[in-house]
């Protein structure tokens, strides 16, 4: 991680000793000073993301409960005529693969196909674990979680182009003629990888 960055790294190993701590701690003089920790947690980072006060990162960290983990980010590469497909997303306007973080109750693959069908409007079929990797590792702007990010190949089997309460464009890329991309959820290197996957289905799978 960058040096000017590292206020993001610090904030969420001590928000994840904190949650750890609070998660199994017995005695209430140990939970005061997880809670000391955590407070600390949601200072730093409150103050390296520029916020007024830190109170809304103090809520967001309460939420979480239990040990601390990843999350998990979800993205499926369909193709279609050596193309691939990407949804326009409402909250910034740019593209990206259909994905998001994992349901509770999903299993990755379906997982991967049900946000294709809600974003996308499309059926298909989870063919091939590509990749899974460390966000961290792969030039995205920084996010409050440390996430891994699954991306699944996924045949076409039907359906058609149909904007969601997420999505306002759906669309098929030629590789190297990409729209602007939603650098939070997905970056150019990974898609051209998922080219790569189409390409060779004998290529193993990516991992960091």
């Amino acid at each position: 991680m960058k040096p000017d960055m590292r206020w993001l790294e610090w904030s969420r190993r001590l928000q994840s000793l904190a949650q750890n701590g609070l998660t199994y701690c017995k005695d209430p003089y140990d939970e005061q000073r997880y809670n000391e920790l955590r407070t600390i947690a949601a200072e730093i980072m409150a103050t390296g993301a520029g916020l007024p006060d830190s109170a809304s990162v103090l809520e967001r960290f309460k939420f979480e409960e239990g040990y601390a983990t990843p999350k998990i980010d979800i993205r499926a590469a369909v193709f279609k005529d050596e193309k691939i497909l990407l949804v326009k997303e409402r909250s910034d306007g740019l593209w990206t693969l259909p994905g998001g973080w994992a349901d509770v109750g999903d299993s990755p693959s379906l997982g991967a196909v049900r946000e294709v069908k809600e974003e996308s409007g499309f059926d298909v079929v989870a063919k091939k674990l590509a990749a899974v990797y460390d966000r961290n590792k792969h030039n995205h702007p920084p996010i409050q979680h440390h996430a891994y990010k699954l991306f699944f190949l996924c045949e076409l089997r039907g359906g058609s182009a149909a904007e969601s309460v997420e999505t306002s464009g759906v669309d098929f890329f030629a590789e190297g003629k990409l729209p602007p991309l939603s650098l939070t959820r997905v970056t150019e290197p990974q898609i051209n990888h998922m080219f790569e996957h189409h390409r060779n289905p004998a290529l193993p799978a990516s991992f960091d």
